[in-house]
């Protein structure tokens, strides 16, 4: 049999110049807590979020180094510029091609839980709304200038409750 030396006691220094702490002497914060059920109902903020910044900087970059024509990245489909023109979000930001106009913020959502609003446009108010509605969902936002058709993905994020939505069957949506 080995020996074994005694089992010492955990402090932590979380910062220099800051009093030890044990462990034991905090209260429980874990998952585990009595009579508290965790989840993320109510969470109103932004989860897994992307910027793709860096993405469009690159882009910016080869443009300006001729490696890449305006042409090929001034493409918007011309349903998503019908989209920022009629549902979009302005924004301060000038454009980084034509510098003319301001930039336009063209939000999407798609999600298994949203059924037939899945790919829709939607705006603020009615995504603060969904995201109390359903348990998950992703949230994609693309800039568009709707003088020159530049358009790029500026971010992405998952917005909803966290918790998976019940289905209710027909008979009971009929009787309503």
């Amino acid at each position: 049999m080995r020996w074994r030396k005694p089992a010492q006691l955990l402090v932590y220094r979380p910062f220099p110049g800051q009093p030890p702490r044990i462990p034991e002497q905090e209260p429980n914060r874990g998952s585990d807590c009595r009579g508290v059920r965790r989840t993320l109902s109510g969470m109103g903020v932004r989860r897994s979020v992307v910027d793709y910044g860096l993405a469009r900087r690159a882009t910016l970059a080869s443009v300006l180094a001729g490696n890449t024509t305006v042409a090929d990245v001034c493409d918007a489909h011309p349903y998503l510029l019908r989209a920022a023109k009629f549902h979009g979000e302005a924004t301060d930001i000038a454009c980084p091609i034509c510098r003319r106009t301001k930039l336009t913020h063209v939000t999407y959502v798609y999600g298994d839980e949203l059924g037939q609003y899945a790919g829709r446009v939607k705006q603020g108010p009615e995504l603060a709304e969904m995201a109390s509605e359903y348990g998950e969902f992703r949230v994609y936002v693309v800039e568009v200038c709707q003088s020159c058709a530049w358009n790029h993905l500026a971010s992405s994020y998952v917005l909803g409750t966290g918790e998976p939505r019940t289905r209710r069957s027909r008979r009971a949506r009929a009787g309503e």
